[in-house]
């Protein structure tokens, strides 16, 4: 017998939390870089140049590129808990406003990844209920959050988020297991209206 009420929602984001974003992406950018430039460590989207910007643009405009993403383990160890814990998932995630093939590739990546979970597209994630978050988007967590201040958010860590703090937010480094745990069953455990 199944202890999930209709409001046991755990909302999670596909790039940089599911699917490696980031990893892949830094990857495809220094495959491509010419012999005389620098292998890329890292991105850093507001210092980058006009030129990596616009390499960047071209590899995620492919709808392939998305569909065939690999998993993040950080986020999947999370997903473990949610499925553990009776958690109804739904994958919430944002889609570029002009790339249409990402949205098909993302959508063909979660089909493949995890099958018959519900799929929310939007530009705004705030406008979207879950008892619990799972993103790694200081920006979206934020933005959620405004209309849901007894949330939960798990955040899998990354160089963007280390100094990103909120009580209501645990950051998950691949240490903290137990800790995301007793977060996500409190969470699941409280009644509406009560606080977090």
């Amino acid at each position: 017998m199944t202890n999930r009420r209709v409001d046991d929602i755990a909302l999670f984001d596909l790039d940089g939390t599911l699917a490696d974003y980031d990893g892949t992406l830094l990857s495809a950018l220094n495959r491509i870089r010419s012999s005389y430039e620098p292998e890329l460590n890292e991105l850093d989207r507001d210092k980058e140049p006009e030129y990596i910007m616009r390499r960047r643009k071209l590899i995620t405009d492919s709808r392939e590129w998305w569909a065939t993403l690999p998993r993040f383990q950080l986020g999947w160890d999370i997903l473990d808990i949610t499925r553990e814990l009776e958690y109804r998932i739904t994958i919430l995630t944002q889609g570029p406003r002009k790339v249409l093939g990402a949205w098909a590739g993302k959508k063909e990546w979660i089909d493949t990844n995890l099958g018959g979970v519900d799929v929310t597209i939007t530009l705004d994630k705030g406008l979207v209920y879950g008892k619990v978050l799972v993103d790694d988007f200081p920006e979206y967590v934020e933005r959620w959050l405004e209309h849901r201040p007894r949330g939960l958010v798990i955040m899998p860590g990354h160089r963007y988020n280390e100094k990103y703090s909120h009580t209501n937010v645990v950051r998950y480094d691949g240490s903290n297991l137990d800790e995301v745990r007793e977060a996500l069953v409190k969470a699941k455990a409280r009644q509406p209206r009560e606080p977090l």
